[in-house]
């Protein structure tokens, strides 16, 4: 058949696995028929329609329904009006990076009163990720779990409920990469953006401006954002949507078993009788040295357990990284075992201290502790 001055060939449905596509994780096919088309120049091109009008997902890689096509803004402090939601531990610092860079910025917090220092800097507080999102070109999140970045993004005071089109949204939550598909389909209808950008780095990165940036989405969408990435740090492309969120997680998954490793030398090392302190120093020149290492060894020996990344948060990581593995049939027991150590520390009520305090699990389950001392120098 002639559509739009193309040929079509209509194949039977039994045929359209050729094409192949599958909608959401449970792998139904959606589609009910597939075609070729030749174009004018006598090309043959395999397309497919489908009745249920879901987004296709092939190979990982969202295939977005048709929208408008909206031209990007060059972003630039005075011109490019920047929203961001989620002033926690990191975000606080971050946001605090573009506002000092010369960015007007519009921000939300559940909690208000953790809003103050960007305000006294000069970022203006609305009542929603809606408001939020009607005052921004472009909204960073970065909150806590996927259902809070779910309702934050998609829910009925969401930001897509308020961003005009053209506009982009960040997510720098560490999430669930088949929710950041989700997301970047949402807002193709809309003729928005979604990049998925988590960061590694903690608190002491996030205070420097030295993370690293993970993106997923549209390669374009992210160059253009390279000028309010580089007040946070250095950003990688990973690929299409989700992937950004993909490579956060084996990034989590490198770290748990890091720091596993970290505390038990250490452990290690006391219980044979070595100057701990000493220890660290040795092995921070070789092989073992690490920025697990770094960051975190002094703080164990002083006792300082404030949250730079809070269990909790890292114990949803894990979690989220297990049933990935889960879904790709794949094994890693290191994983595993981190995890379990650290629903140990929540099971104990210690779910809100940082991640250096896996040292209390390992402890208890030796009936030892190590000695206090502040006079770690890396």
């Amino acid at each position: 058949m002639k559509r739009g001055g193309a040929m079509y060939l209509v194949l039977p449905a039994v045929l359209s696995s050729l094409l192949h596509f599958h909608c959401g994780r449970g792998g139904r096919e959606f589609f009910t028929f597939g075609l070729i088309k030749q174009d004018p120049s006598g090309r043959l091109r395999r397309v497919a329609f489908t009745t249920a009008g879901c987004v296709g997902v092939r190979n990982n890689s969202v295939m977005a329904p048709p929208s408008e096509s909206v031209e990007l803004k060059a972003i630039a402090p005075g011109q490019t009006r920047v929203g961001w939601i989620g002033t926690g531990v990191m975000g606080q610092a971050m946001c605090g990076h573009i506002l000092s860079a010369g960015y007007s910025i519009t921000v939300y917090n559940r909690t208000a009163s953790k809003t103050e220092a960007l305000c006294k800097d000069g970022a203006v507080v609305v009542e929603s990720p809606e408001a939020v999102a009607r005052q921004s070109d472009v909204v960073f999140t970065i909150v806590g779990y996927p259902t809070d970045v779910r309702e934050v993004i998609l829910g009925e005071s969401g930001v897509l409920k308020g961003l005009n089109p053209g506009g982009i949204v960040v997510d720098m939550t560490t999430s669930d990469p088949a929710l950041a598909r989700e997301m970047f389909a949402a807002a193709k209808k809309k003729s928005c953006e979604v990049v998925d950008a988590p960061v590694s780095g903690g608190d002491v990165g996030a205070k420097k401006g030295t993370l690293a940036i993970f993106a997923g989405g549209e390669q374009k969408v992210v160059n253009v954002l390279a000028p309010l990435f580089r007040c946070m740090g250095t950003v990688t492309y990973m690929g299409g949507a989700g992937l950004g969120q993909s490579t956060k997680l084996a990034n989590q998954v490198t770290i748990a078993s890091t720091m596993v490793g970290l505390v038990e030398g250490m452990l290690f090392a006391h219980k044979a009788g070595l100057d701990v302190t000493q220890y660290l120093q040795a092995i921070s020149k070789g092989a073992a040295g690490s920025k697990s290492l770094e960051l975190y060894a002094a703080r164990i020996l002083r006792r300082d357990l404030n949250p730079g990344f809070f269990v909790n948060h890292f114990i949803k990581d894990l979690g989220i990284a297990l049933e990935e593995c889960r879904q790709m049939g794949l094994s890693l027991p290191g994983l595993a075992l981190a995890q379990q150590l650290y629903l140990s520390l929540k099971a104990h009520g210690e779910g809100n201290l940082g991640t250096q305090a896996l040292v209390l699990s390992l402890e208890r389950l030796n009936n030892l502790q190590l000695p206090t001392t502040e006079g770690l120098v890396l």
